[in-house]
């Protein structure tokens, strides 16, 4: 069974490639850095509420769409 950082790291990735953004660009929107994206797309990070926020808004998504899981 996946951990839940597992799960929200490929949601993450998962967005971000729809978008067809390189983790350095995702970075840059959410005021991160790109080893702190790559931390959180591989699940070895375990990811606060207002980092949470950052993310959402970088994706211009509500946050709730985080946590989707998708159909893959």
């Amino acid at each position: 069974m996946e951990t839940i950082e597992i799960l929200f790291g490929k949601r993450l990735r998962e967005l971000r490639n729809m978008r067809n953004w390189s983790q350095e660009e995702l970075a840059f929107r959410c005021s991160v850095s790109k080893n702190y994206i790559s931390d959180v797309e591989r699940g070895k990070r375990n990811v606060s509420l207002k980092a949470i926020e950052k993310i959402a808004r970088g994706l211009e998504v509500e946050i709730y769409e985080l946590f989707y899981r998708s159909s893959q």
